[in-house]
């Protein structure tokens, strides 16, 4: 079996070969009262949870154009900064697919608390509404299994 790599800064961590997509995931965050916070939201079908914002590489993009586009689809804001790639790994979903992720740190100021928003990307998300909220701690909610892999390098 061939051998692939997984970064997250500077440490390099082995994983098992198989055909991957990718995913770009943004841990979009502001600072509130001096305090980090970042912006997850309730999926409507109960079994998909709490998730953090992410999507799909399309075959023409790169990873950051990826999370740039998803950002706009999935939340309806349109004023963030991409600071940073902060991680990237090689993931084994629950049914078995590898997945390439790309996790990025993302900036934003004059942001609501809370808001409802229906996803603009259509395929599975078309008719949903999610609803986004903050936290203020990498515990303070328990996350669909991968999406907070990478929390404690924003709570820091």
């Amino acid at each position: 079996m061939e051998k692939l790599y997984a970064r997250q800064s500077s440490y390099l961590l082995l994983v098992i070969d198989g055909d991957t997509d990718k995913k770009a995931y943004g841990y979009v965050t502001r600072i509130k009262n001096g305090e980090t916070q970042v912006l997850v939201f309730q999926h409507p079908i109960r079994e998909a949870g709490i998730q953090i914002p992410k999507g799909t590489v399309k075959p023409q993009e790169d990873a950051y154009q990826a999370v740039m586009r998803e950002m706009k689809e999935e939340t309806g804001l349109e004023n963030f900064y991409v600071e940073d790639l902060i991680a990237e790994d090689f993931w084994e979903n629950a049914d078995g697919a590898i997945h390439n992720r790309y996790f990025y740190k993302i900036s934003v100021s004059n942001v609501p608390d809370e808001w409802d928003f229906q996803p603009t990307g259509g395929g599975d998300e078309e008719g949903l509404t999610f609803r986004f909220f903050w936290i203020s701690s990498e515990h303070e909610v328990e996350l669909i299994k991968g999406h907070g892999d990478y929390l404690n390098l924003i709570f820091t």
